[in-house]
């Protein structure tokens, strides 16, 4: 991180710190997730000035879900204080410990991963954790992620398919997901991952697992965050380490969620879901915003998607990709970036 003065921030910045009391503050400036929010650290003092002024739905979300999850028992940055006019906010600092810093330092991986299961668990347990004003993880919802991957992916290695493909893919994907569609169990965080994950050893209990980067969440499927722990786009778990989380999952999972079978189920097709999307987001990435690093991992995510569409027995969705998309598999891995690679993050 590289230290900023006070005087690097907006006008509006400015002038919040020093009406809270910190306007002689050391700031180091980071970014802590994709977004075109900014964020200062107030060296010393546990705070972070998070500043996100073009997006005020997702500035009052973050606020309203940060006092949900520390009510639910969990560990969100706190809000310490706010200016929703220029979508200003003083956060709880809870430190650079991340999971995917601690993974790198050698901290213990199973322990990791059981202190995130159980917090999914507790707040699945939780039969407030879905009271609160946050969208409906609803079929059109996972419809229209889906579309990406036919917006994008599929034209990246298929140039000049047909409109059928993305007509039929969307009818086969409306019958797999519209029993899960339905299922509105609890909050869901969407991008439940060691990047967004934090330990927090002076804490007790579930409340050691810091969670970032909720703002986005909808009221779903207990599955979904599970999966996007478990089947990370960017890293392998050790061996046998996936099944015995999910194991893990299952033997206390609420009973609302039916056997063993039917939370495997939706675990697989919810990964398919998942991975399909994240194909279309990365060649969008690409394309659109001239970030080709994310290309890298095509070849995992692309496997990713095979092994789910077996598991889940989504063999009508596999028929349709070898039918439009032979070889479609090997194909992700020759992707190759577009020309504009100086913006690349």
């Amino acid at each position: 991180m590289i230290a900023a003065p006070a005087s690097t921030l907006s006008i509006p910045a400015a002038g919040f710190l020093a009406a809270e009391g910190h306007d002689d503050a050391i700031l180091t400036p980071f970014t802590a997730d994709a977004s075109p929010r900014q964020y200062h650290r107030l060296e010393g003092r546990g705070l972070i000035l998070m500043e996100d002024p073009t997006d005020p739905v997702g500035y009052a979300a973050y606020l309203r879900l940060s006092a949900h999850l520390n009510a639910l028992g969990l560990s969100a940055p706190r809000v310490m204080a706010q200016d929703p006019a220029n979508g200003l906010a003083l956060i709880e600092d809870l430190g650079d410990a991340t999971y995917a810093q601690c993974l790198r330092t050698g901290e213990d991986e199973r322990a990791l991963y059981c202190l995130a299961v159980d917090a999914l668990l507790h707040l699945h347990h939780d039969p407030r954790s879905a009271e609160v004003d946050q969208p409906l993880y609803d079929l059109d919802t996972h419809l229209n992620e889906l579309a990406i991957f036919a917006e994008w992916f599929a034209p990246a290695i298929a140039p000049g398919l047909s409109d059928d493909f993305a007509r039929d893919w969307r009818v086969r994907w409306h019958d797999a997901l519209d029993p899960i569609a339905v299922r509105h169990d609890t909050l869901v965080m969407r991008d439940f991952h060691i990047d967004n994950l934090m330990l927090l050893p002076a804490r007790m209990g579930v409340a050691r697992c810091g969670l970032l980067d909720f703002q986005d969440a909808v009221i779903g499927p207990c599955e979904y965050d599970l999966m996007s722990l478990l089947q990370d786009a960017r890293r392998d778990l050790a061996p046998g380490l996936e099944d015995e989380m999910l194991a893990r999952y299952i033997e206390n999972a609420p009973t609302i969620l039916g056997n063993a079978a039917d939370i495997r189920q939706r675990y697989h097709i919810l990964a398919a879901q998942r991975h399909a999307r994240i194909l279309g987001v990365f060649v969008r990435l690409d394309r659109l915003s001239g970030k080709p690093n994310y290309l890298k991992w095509m070849p995992r995510v692309a496997q990713q998607l095979h092994t789910a569409l077996e598991a889940a027995q989504l063999s009508s969705i596999a028929a349709l990709l070898e039918a439009h998309l032979p070889g479609w598999q090997a194909d992700a891995s020759r992707i190759t970036p577009t020309q504009h690679t100086e913006r690349a993050v």
